[in-house]
Order: structure tokens, then sequence, then C-alpha cells
């Protein structure tokens, strides 16, 4: 029998393209199998196949269990006690192993194995495949469309590899029939009860990333490098690009001579229509970049909400937001910003309302008056805290401050701050701006609301600290994050 194993084994290696490995351990699984049904209960079972000569021994397996009650599984399990009177130095968690008959080739026996190998064989095939186009993922392939279904279709991606490209992953209006050969993105491969399935995507940013790596040489090449990408599948898209040489323009490489390279990009993609955006380090001009085609006017920068305010002439409103948000949503997504387009006049308004709320700070705070908080405010004084702790040499810039002036005023602002902070203490809030993001303005702003500690703010969605004034969703997130961090995961971490 030994000779015919080998025989076996050698005949399915060669006519499945299979490793022999892989053949002798589906044989292995199918004696096992059949040595199993030989017994009233269920047994743990080993079959070893010589890989030279073909013949096998079968070993029944027992798992070692540190316990001194009963197993659950008496047939597959025994006690640790029990192991060591022939196992010295075993431990729980081992395999202690005998050998048995092994079982003979009869028909039921031939019968269960064919079954079983016929199994082993098809996984070992599949896992192959998969193991192939797992080279393939997050590139763009060639494939044909072999079934459709109501929410996905079936692609032949070759080699006997099948793929799932589902409806949500087509870009609208897109339809495609059996037959048709179409592009797409290897995603992802994903394990489920009936073996791994390959998903691909054609609304993925990184499929547009892929087409122009291919368009454009340069990209492949490693000359110019892709940034980010932001879609709307099949109606617009931006893909800001930089260039590692300072010869080479990237957005032109990326256009094209009379923009062949965009068009066969946005061919590919049902007519999409794709800016290719210039990045720049400087994140002003990048921001003025990822606006077009509108021209940008204005830009205020606040890192403390992670916010862009972006002004642009009245008539170019329309132009900036784009049709449904488009272009500004977009050009987000890109920079990594959230972006807020208004009309010069509603800038200057926030900014006089923003230039308002120091000043009245400042004069209720500092026992000054309006026209001396407006010169403070004017270069760029916006918190107490900065009054209070700046260098004395600051106050220098403003047109009849002297020195003893500039040292009475920090100690107005440090008897301000004190006095915030005593009343944070005596409500019992002071530890709120322990809290990152946290400072003694906004812990008596959230005070106010009825907020008094961290547990309270862990407590809370975003949007219910959205009426407090200067409030943004991402600020809110932060500040409540970092209650549930100090609050609830804490002893986790």
């Amino acid at each position: 029998m030994g000779k015919e194993i080998i025989a076996i084994a050698e005949a399915l290696s060669n006519e499945r393209a299979i490793p022999r490995d892989k053949i002798f351990e589906a044989l292995e699984t199918a004696l096992a199998t059949a040595t199993k049904k030989k017994y009233p209960v269920d047994i743990a079972v080993r079959v070893a196949i010589d890989r030279k000569d073909g013949s096998y021994r079968t070993y029944r397996r027992w798992n070692v269990i540190d316990t001194d009650g009963p197993l659950e599984n008496p047939a597959s399990e025994v006690s640790l006690a029990a192991a060591k009177e022939d196992h010295q130095g075993i431990q729980a968690g081992d395999v202690v192993e005998e050998e048995i008959p092994s079982v003979k080739f009869d028909r039921i026996t031939i019968q269960t194995a064919k079954q079983v190998l016929s199994q082993k064989v098809k996984d070992a095939e599949r896992e192959q495949i998969i193991a192939e186009q797992r080279e393939h993922l997050g590139h763009v392939v060639n494939a044909t469309v072999k079934k459709q279904g109501r929410d996905f279709l079936i692609l032949d991606l070759g080699n006997n590899a099948e793929a799932v490209l589902r409806r949500d992953q087509i870009i609208p209006h897109e339809t495609f029939g059996r037959g048709d050969r179409i592009k797409v993105l290897l995603s992802e491969i994903r394990a489920d009860g009936k073996g791994p399935q390959i998903i691909c995507s054609r609304t993925a940013n990184e499929f547009l990333s892929e087409l122009f790596r291919i368009e454009v040489p340069e990209i492949g090449e490693d000359i110019i490098e892709i940034m980010s990408v932001a879609r709307d599948p099949g109606s617009r898209a931006k893909i800001s690009v930089r260039s590692k040489d300072r010869r080479i323009d990237p957005r032109g490489a990326c256009i094209g001579m009379r923009g062949a390279r965009v068009m066969a990009v946005s061919n590919e993609l049902a007519g999409e229509k794709i800016d290719v955006v210039l990045w720049d380090e400087n994140l002003a001009q990048y921001v003025n970049n990822a606006m077009e085609p509108a021209e940008v006017s204005k830009i205020i920068i606040n890192e403390d909400s992670h916010t862009i305010d972006v002004a642009v002439a009245d008539e170019n409103l329309a132009l900036a937001i784009g049709r449904n948000g488009q272009n500004v949503r977009l050009a987000s997504q890109i920079l990594g910003w959230n972006l807020k387009v208004m009309t010069e006049s509603e800038m200057e308004e926030g900014l006089k309302a923003e230039e308002g709320k120091v000043i009245k700070t400042f004069v209720d705070a500092l026992n000054i008056d309006d026209e001396f908080a407006e010169a403070l405010s004017s270069v760029g004084f916006t918190t107490l805290e900065e009054i209070a702790y700046v260098p004395i040499e600051e106050f220098e810039s403003i047109e009849g401050i002297d020195r003893e002036t500039a040292i009475i005023l920090q100690e107005n602002a440090r008897k301000a701050l004190a006095e915030r902070e005593e009343k944070l203490k005596e409500s019992g809030s002071e530890s709120l701006t322990k809290l990152e993001g946290i400072d003694s303005d906004l812990a008596m702003k959230l005070v106010a609301v009825g907020i008094k500690d961290p547990e309270e703010l862990a407590e809370q969605a975003v949007d219910d600290l959205l009426d407090i004034e200067g409030m943004t969703e991402e600020k809110a997130g932060q500040i409540i994050m970092a209650a549930r961090n100090e609050c609830w995961f804490k002893d986790e971490k």
C-alpha cells in the first residue's frame, strides 16, 4: 500500500500543481478520519506517513489537563497526575500519544479517504490561488465578469482565481455584463466560513492612485509622490502630488501632454473629473491649491480646533463650495483639516465679533479701558495667559506702554487667572483643567453648563457641548475622549 500512496501523492501533485507535502497532509487527515470512525467514541488521532516509502503509523492522542475533577472529554483528555505516571516532566497543555493499529484500506476506508482527500485538495488549491493573489493586493488587475448577482459581480482573475466586486464598490451608473473586461483594485482577502474571499473595488481612493501609477511613469519610478486622494466616485476627485526632483513639475507630469494622462484615468473611472493639486509644505499655499478652481482671498488657521477658515469673494462662493459642498469637502479630505468657507464680509464680521470678545475679557479682567484693550488685541494678544506669562519685552511694540505699566498689566492678568482658578476650586471643578485640551477659561464654560468634573464630562455626547461658546465638534470630541481615557480606560492602560 505504501507504493500506492506515493503514486497517489505524485499524481495529484502533478495534476493539480499542489506541493507534495499538501497532498500527504490531506492523506494523513483522510486516514485519521477513517480511523476515528472505527471507534465508538470521539478520539483524537494522528497519522504520520513516511514521505519516502509511503508506510504510515497511527497514534491516539490525549491532551494533558491540570485538574483534580472529572474530565470533560475523557476519550481525548488525560489528567496531569495520570500522565506523570508514565511520562516524567510532562506539563499541562502537552499531548500524550500512543501507537494504535493503523486502519486498513477496505471499501469504507477508501470512500472516506476519497471524500476527505477531495475536500483537502480543493482547500489546498484555494490556498495556493489565494497565495498567488496576495502578491497583487493593493494593485490594479484585469478581470472578466463571470457571473452577475443582485448585489455583487463574480470576476475571473485568471488561473482559476475568482473575486467578488460588490455593488457598493462599483462606480455609480456603471453597468457590466457577463464577459466584460474591467480593471479593479485587489483591496482585501477576507476570511469567511467557505474559505478566503478576494474582494475588489473600483471606488477606493487607492484605485485612483494605482491608475495614476500606471499612466505616469514618474510615479512608478518614485520621482513623483502621491500625498493624498479624495473621491466622490464617478463624479469628482482631487489628488495631491509632489516632486522629489525640482526639475520636474508634478502637476504637469500627471496631467500629461494636452491632458492625455489624466484623461486616460478619467475615462477608466466613468468620466470622473480629476483635479491634480500641487502639494506644498506651506499650509496656507496648500489650502490655496486645494481649493482650485476657486480663488482664496484670506485664510485663518486654528490649530487648537484643527480648522481652517477660508474667505472668498462673494461671486466665488458657489464655486468654492461646489455642488452639494463637493469642492470644499474633497479639499478638506486631502488637506486633513476641517475647512469652513465664507465670504470676505462674513469673515470680517466674525473677526470683529471674536475681537470684541477678547477686548471685553481684557477690560473686565485687567481693569483697563477699551482703547488699551484694543491695542493689546491688535498686536496679537488673545488670552489672559499670554499677557500673564509672555516675556516683558513683548509689550515694547505697543505704543505708550513702558516697562512699569507692562509689569502692572501682567500682575493684573495673573491675579485674574488666580481668581478664576479659585472659582474652579470652590466649585470642585479644578480637576477639569488637568485634562488635555482644557484651560481654565474652557473649564469655567463647562462649569457654567453644569459639568464640574471629568466623570460628568465623560458621560456627555458631542452634541451636548456644541452650545458652549467657541466649541467645535472636533474640540468637543477631543475633550470628551480625554475625560473618558482618564475616568474609564486609565486602569486598562
